[in-house]
């Protein structure tokens, strides 16, 4: 019996070091349990760039025709057109082979399936559960593959969420991060009115141009210099599979997820008056603020992309978003898109008529700062401590604690997957977030 690595089988995902922690064995298996698990007759499966995938996606395209499900392969596609094509063709599940926005070493699946309301994303710890101790033997008759090709009514799917005519002829920086972005905006920008500056397309699982991690600093150089030197109306980073989606101004500033999620929920309360917007419990207290002010609903959830769309789906929301700069429509099936986020901002700023860097100025007056981790062993105890030190505050525990006072507020929770504690502050000032900051990281070290 193949030995599973529990720890690639995260809480949203699965993702692994490929080959030694990821390897085809557990790939076959992961396909045969996803198909009894599921119930599915028909899957989708797509996968990116990464070193690897190729091997992984026939490996777990195997597993799959193994328990008789028929297999439409639609070959190096976005994240997000797995989940359109889910959606759209009512396909029982799909599968995407990735591992987003990790090092090159990394690998992994994202899972979902269909429900009566749209997607519903299968965890990774679901699947351990279920095929751990298990064998699958083969279906008495084996499933059928197919190679599809989606590229152009995906790209009708996501165009579908804008009036195109209304877009005004920008000159926008893409920064693919070689990844699969730099597939799909070449085609994409054949059907805007703007011009497309493009950085690092070349689809190479190397990323020789720089981390698929937008959010790290050396990720950010090239694209920020770029808008800046060719005189853009804004830019756009996105991770390996397109998911994620950071925009920088035309003055090469960088913009924070909740300030977008913020900008992109005034246009959908502008569309649907009174709407539910889902945002993550780490976001500024900005963002309920302004969905209030703008006459619509906060939906508030825990961390993370499951959760957050989760509960949009939920509460019957038109949008969700987080500080990791996950996206997610309703009419997208409860699905999350760059691409869509990416459209529905350039009819925002179409509209507006001013660039960027005003739209966003004065959105969000408040100082978040970073997430910090900090290793502890005793992760109830710390927290049970945590809430008494501070029993004078609101407090709520939607996701781990959260402790707000008039001028700042702190999150502290625990990892799903290693023994860490994640604390998130802001303050109303700079310095009221820094001082906080370290009055919490040291109490939390003192006691830990």
């Amino acid at each position: 019996m193949t030995k599973l690595n529990q720890k690639i089988f995260k809480a949203y995902d699965i993702r692994g070091i490929y080959p030694e922690e990821l390897n085809e064995d557990t790939t076959y298996l992961i396909g045969q349990a996803f198909a009894k698990m599921s119930g599915a007759k028909k899957v989708v499966v797509g996968r990116d760039m990464r070193l690897g995938s190729p091997e992984l996606a026939a490996k777990l395209i195997q597993g799959l025709l193994s328990q008789g499900v028929d297999v439409d392969d639609i070959g190096m596609m976005p994240i997000d057109a797995v989940y359109f094509a889910i959606g759209k063709y009512k396909y029982d599940g799909g599968i995407m082979v990735t591992a987003s926005h990790n090092p090159k070493e990394y690998n992994g699946f994202k899972m979902a399936t269909l429900d009566k309301k749209g997607l519903y994303i299968i965890r990774g710890v679901e699947i351990y559960d279920y095929l751990a101790g298990k064998t699958f033997p083969p279906a008495d008759t084996k499933g059928r593959l197919k190679k599809k090709n989606l590229t152009k009514k995906y790209i009708d799917h996501v165009l579908s969420f804008v009036e195109v005519s209304k877009i005004r002829p920008f000159k926008i920086v893409i920064d693919a991060g070689n990844g699969m972005a730099g597939k799909i905006a070449p085609l994409l920008f054949k059907q805007l009115p703007c011009q497309l500056i493009p950085l690092n397309f070349d689809l190479d699982g190397n990323f020789p141009g720089h981390p698929s991690n937008p959010l790290l600093p050396e990720s950010q150089i090239q694209i920020k210099e770029t808008v800046v030197n060719e005189k853009a109306d804004l830019g756009v980073i996105m991770d390996g599979d397109t998911d994620r989606m950071f925009f920088i101004t035309e003055k090469g500033d960088f913009i924070r997820a909740d300030t977008s999620l913020i900008i992109l929920a005034k246009y959908f309360l502008e569309k649907y008056p009174g709407a539910g917007i889902a945002y993550n419990a780490i976001c500024s207290k900005a963002v309920p603020q302004r969905i209030k002010e703008w006459g619509g609903q906060p939906i508030r959830s825990k961390v993370g992309f499951a959760n957050v769309a989760q509960a949009m789906k939920d509460h019957s929301g038109v949008m969700s978003g987080e500080v990791s700069a996950h996206y997610a429509f309703k009419d997208n099936y409860y699905a999350d898109s760059g691409f869509i986020g990416f459209l529905i901002l350039l009819m925002l700023i179409s509209k507006e008529d001013k660039p960027l860097s005003q739209i966003v100025e004065g959105l969000n007056p408040y100082f978040r700062a970073d997430e910090i981790n900090i290793e502890v062993h005793d992760i109830p105890g710390i927290i049970d401590k945590i809430k008494k030190k501070y029993s004078d505050a609101k407090q709520d525990e939607l996701d781990g604690v959260t402790i707000e006072y008039t001028d700042w507020w702190v999150n502290v929770r625990p990892s799903n997957t290693e023994p860490l504690l994640r604390i998130t502050i802001e303050g109303n000032t700079r310095e009221i977030m820094e001082q906080k900051q370290e009055e919490v990281v040291n109490y939390i070290k003192s006691i830990a």
